[in-house]
């Protein structure tokens, strides 16, 4: 997997979200030379510009909002669109999403999907999708052999 795409309310902020967690998460990942983007039903417009900034090698590569862009998910160009802005193919990404309906969205235009209802099992489950070795003191390996 060489792409993460997430979804912003539910899973990096809001209730049963752990942004921080896994933002340090996303952090490993960039250095690992993912690609990583938010792809949010948010309907854009100046009063996204917050959500925008978490792009520009702050949190993330790229930030999609439907509102901005003119499709939302569950349409599969929604997550076409974000893999193609990250210069990926949607094969290449992992979605990740609070909502079950996206997620099977996301599957079905050919990421793997992910269905965030748990901040430690979706962190579980990154570290397996993309090979790293996570523990609870912070540290983190490769588990690639």
């Amino acid at each position: 997997m060489r792409g993460l795409v997430l979804d912003f309310g539910g899973v990096l902020d809001g209730p049963g979200a752990d942004g921080a967690a896994l933002g340090a998460m996303i952090a490993v990942l960039r250095q690992r030379g993912v690609r990583t983007a938010v792809l949010s039903n948010d309907p854009g417009g100046d009063r996204a510009q917050g959500l925008r900034d978490l792009a520009d090698r702050y949190l993330v590569d790229d930030v999609v909002l439907s509102g901005d862009a003119g499709v939302a998910k569950p349409d599969a160009a929604s997550y076409r669109l974000a893999a193609q802005r990250l210069g990926l193919a949607p094969s290449e990404c992992v979605f990740v999403d609070d909502l079950a309906v996206n997620v099977r969205g996301a599957a079905a235009a050919g990421m793997v999907g992910v269905h965030h209802d748990d901040p430690q099992a979706v962190l579980s489950e990154l570290a397996v999708l993309f090979g790293i070795d996570t523990c609870c003191d912070g540290s983190e390996g490769d588990t690639r052999r």
